[in-house]
């Protein structure tokens, strides 16, 4: 049985016992920053399990995307070295929101697996684990399915804390928890290794294959167990596991899926096909990982999820070096997964090109250091060395890209043992240097149970609203006094909460005797709105009833701000390619801020385009119509979903004429014509592969263009041009300042020359080198490198030191001649003196340069040059 055919039974049988069938979500979870990366089938499913957000079925079914490569769920150094583990794997998953519990779930699991109408597992080959002191558990697999109690194992607390077990599920520090049960697939007695919780379990003789877990709890960030409101299932099963089962291998890299896989990367790689080398499967794996990563938005960088990305390329990219493959390769493989996987995914048929595109650029930036760090290392571990200090793997880290794991990988394969406390010190010790993977923290919220909130703030500006709830620094009161900062829970509000990249409304709250200023809008909840700011005047009590007035000047130039950011969405896609993805924004009263995948600067032109294609579309003056949609329905219509947004069962939908739909729960104008005008006023890079534009609309775009306007006549006044000649006049400037910086550099030249006439004679000899330092009166950089290159010419054997002054800050200049840079350097030259002017500098073995803001010190500096070209 193939594994796309799997997927499909897996959906179908759930689907056949009441489940609503939901898309898998990205890897990238929706406004969660508690997690890195989605990594179980549960992820989108957080806030129904919490009670925090409602749908529309109350079971459902997915086969989702997951990866396990960053933070607690990091199975990355053990990829290509086991028959089972994956950066990227799917899980396949049923799910019970406060309906079945845990016979349903059983015997569900139990009958997929072993009916001939569906998998038909021989039943003696399975095992299952509970946790120790889930008995209800016990007793329906022993009871109710039959399974005999000699092949039910109880694991406890093995994992050194309490609830730290493999049967008792966290998705993290924070959040659903519970016990759970694990089926196993027993391969037979030729394949090494004993049952789960034996000493041996670790052998790939029993592999687990599906695992029920039953969300009773809420840990929070003290660690203390909070039950649910409603006990729920969630239930994960690896789709590439199963297959091996199925198709009757012993490894996932033996399945039909990573079969064509590794044959792709031996092809690519120039290397024999062969399932059993490790290298060919660490990158058929990484291959995985990095498409769907680059295809659900990230991209390689510096911090975060775009640096756990650039680990994983680099880590394939090193793993083709060691089969002998120097050139580029990697990203040669993603039309071959797009083959196999395209079907079930088509966004990797659709955004191949730049996915492509992306992982060459990766490619090709790493190449460039690749074999000199490859040199350092080996040079590290000549002589047969067991040991590779802390100090040269942070050199590796910082000076060459490799991530501290790439070279934990090499040093295992070579059996090296590396120096990872050292590696911490020096990588504490360096100053003003970004993290690895940035900080996913869980958000502290403030404790509400209440009503909803009901927002009707789409068609009206001012809502009649009762107090639901108040708070003062996080904690809920009964009520606040004049000059109280805090936030107020309405049960009705006009007022938006911040989200989708728009801010939150400002406006008034005003009682009988109160008034509340609103600063900003926020979501306690999904569907609880709290409203920040400061009390002015009286005095607000639970069950007060007040008039929610937003700000309506803010309101409405911010409207015209996010319907325009729909706008230069679509104009960008249209103008630039469909590859564009919106990758981040900012929408408020003042402007709009659009951040989106493009691998290049978009230029002038395509600027000139761009706006002229917006404005057309607000000239047309487009109806904006929003209605309510199932998203699947909505994107099978062609509505986009925005990158990072997380969206229920049911979507809004925002249209405007034919020329943009997109997923959207913002407020907007009536019509395009109502924003006015459109105008870019920046452009530039964030972020490898990522592009921002910045643009304003209505009067503050007229502003913007009207403070041109004067510029450009202030110019035109400055450099005495007649109107409309402004660019001719600086062209013709231009040239002459061209002309002047070419005769000055001869003058400059004639200065040298003649200096170095003189200078020559200051020389002293020490030990056979001619050393000269000296300072120069009105030099500037460039003078002073022109006269230590001719002065190394005339000096032959030597060592120089040129110095000037100006504005009270020193220049300096070193030069070594070729001869003697082995031995004496000109950046240890200039820094010697440097650090005496109160400077630091360096540069070339044989020129180097350095500035200092000591002009007292560079007497003493320089007369001490010839003693330290002494002591090499």
């Amino acid at each position: 049985m193939r594994t796309a055919e799997i997927r499909q039974k897996f959906l179908s049988f759930f689907e056949s016992k009441g489940h609503q069938i939901v898309n898998s979500s990205p890897l990238v979870p929706g406004n969660d920053p508690t997690i890195m990366f989605t990594v179980a089938g549960m992820v989108q499913f957080k806030d129904v399990f919490l009670g925090n957000e409602r749908r529309n079925y109350s079971r459902a079914v997915t086969s989702q995307k997951c990866l396990r490569a960053g933070g607690k769920h990091n199975d990355l150094e053990n990829v290509g070295y086991t028959a089972r583990h994956h950066t990227f794997f799917e899980m396949l998953g049923n799910f019970s929101f406060g309906d079945y519990f845990k016979r349903d779930a059983l015997h569900y699991a139990w009958e997929f697996l072993t009916s001939p109408a569906w998998l038909g597992l021989p039943q003696e080959k399975l095992m299952v684990t509970v946790y120790a002191t889930d008995d209800e558990a016990f007793e329906i697999w022993n009871k109710e399915v039959g399974i005999p109690s000699e092949r039910i194992v109880r694991i406890g607390d093995n994992k050194g804390a309490p609830y730290a077990s493999d049967n008792f599920w966290t998705m993290g520090d924070t959040g659903p928890c519970g016990p759970c049960t694990e089926i196993f697939y027993d391969h037979g007695p030729d394949v090494a290794g004993g049952p789960p919780g034996s000493p041996d379990e670790d052998g790939d003789r029993y592999v687990e294959i599906w695992n029920n877990v039953f969300m009773q709890f809420n840990r929070d960030e003290s660690g203390t167990l909070h039950p649910l409101p409603k006990p729920s299932v969630d239930t994960g099963m690896g789709l590439e596991r199963l297959s091996a089962v199925l198709q009757h291998v012993h490894t996932n890299y033996e399945t039909d899926l990573f079969v064509d896989l590794l044959q792709a990367t031996a092809r690519e790689t120039g290397v024999p096909y062969n399932q059993e080398t490790p290298s060919l499967k660490v990158i058929a794996d990484h291959i995985r990982a990095c498409t769907f990563l680059i295809a659900d938005g990230v991209l390689p960088s510096n911090e975060g999820r775009g640096y756990v990305l650039r680990r994983i390329v680099r880590r394939a990219v090193r793993h083709g070096y060691k089969l002998g493959q120097k050139g580029l390769f990697f990203h040669k493989l993603v039309p071959d997964l797009a083959r196999l996987m395209g079907e079930a995914y088509p966004d990797l048929l659709e955004g191949q090109a730049f996915i492509m595109a992306a992982l060459k650029t990766e490619e090709e930036q790493f190449a460039r250091t690749l074999d000199n760090g490859m040199a350092l290392l080996e040079k590290s571990l000549e002589g047969g060395k067991r040991r590779l200090e802390g100090k040269t793997a942070f050199a590796l880290h910082s000076t060459y890209g490799f991530p501290v794991d790439l070279t934990a990988d090499i040093c295992r394969e070579r059996e090296v043992e590396l120096d990872m406390a050292g590696y911490e010190r020096e990588l504490a010790e360096e100053q003003a240097r970004g993290r690895a993977a940035g900080t996913f923290g869980a958000v502290t919220q403030v404790e509400y149970n209440g009503d909803d909130t009901t927002f009707d703030g789409y068609e009206h500006s001012e809502a009649e609203a009762r107090v639901l709830a108040l708070y003062k620094d996080g904690v809920a009161v009964d009520s606040l006094q004049a000059g109280d900062a805090g936030m107020v829970v309405l049960d009705n509000t006009a007022f938006y909460a911040e989200g989708g990249g728009q801010i939150g409304d400002s406006g008034q709250l005003c009682g009988a005797s109160a008034r509340f200023e609103v600063s900003d809008t926020r979501k306690v909840k999904s569907a609880v709105f709290g409203h920040v700011g400061t009390l002015a005047s009286g005095t607000l009590k639970l069950g007060d009833a007040v008039s929610a007035r937003i700000d309506s000047g803010k309101r409405l130039a911010t409207a015209r701000n996010h319907s325009a950011t729909h706008l230069l969405h679509a104009a960008l896609r249209q103008i630039l390619g469909t590859h564009v993805q919106q990758k981040g924004s900012l929408v408020n009263h003042e402007r709009t801020r659009f951040d989106f995948a493009h691998n290049q600067a978009v230029t002038a032109e395509e600027i000139v385009r761009i706006e002229a294609l917006v404005n057309q579309q607000i000239v047309a003056n487009h109806p904006v119509g929003a209605s309510i949609m199932k998203q699947d329905e909505a994107l099978q219509a062609g509505a986009m979903a925005l990158f990072g947004e997380k969206y229920g069962d049911e979507v809004r939908v925002l249209k405007m004429g034919e020329f943009s739909t997109e997923l959207c729960g913002g407020t907007h104008v009536q019509r395009t014509g109502d924003i006015g005008f459109f105008k870019i006023v920046a452009e530039g890079g964030v972020a490898a592969g990522i592009r921002r534009v910045e643009a304003l609309t209505g009067e503050g775009a007229l502003a913007h263009v009207q403070h041109m306007e004067q510029e450009i006549r202030a110019a035109t006044h400055l450099v005495q041009a007649q109107p409309g000649d402004l660019v001719g006049k600086l062209e013709k400037l231009h040239a002459e300042q061209k002309a002047l910086e070419k005769e000055l550099a001869k003058l400059r030249g004639k200065l040298a020359a003649s200096a170095g006439n003189s200078l020559q004679e200051q020389a002293v000899e020490v030990n056979g080198i001619k050393v000269l330092a000296a300072t120069v009166e009105g030099a500037d950089n460039n003078a002073l490198r022109e006269m230590v290159d001719k002065l190394k010419d005339k000096l032959g054997r030597a060592a120089i030191v040129l110095a000037s002054v100006g504005d009270g800050k020193v220049a300096l200049v070193a030069g070594v001649t070729a001869d003697l840079t082995g031995t004496v350097k000109a950046g240890e030259l200039v820094n010697f003196v440097a650090q005496q002017v109160g400077g630091k500098g360096g540069g070339r073995p044989d020129m180097a340069m350095a500035g200092g803001t000591n002009p007292a010190g560079l007497p003493a500096a320089l007369a001490a040059v010839a003693g330290w070209v002494g002591a090499k």
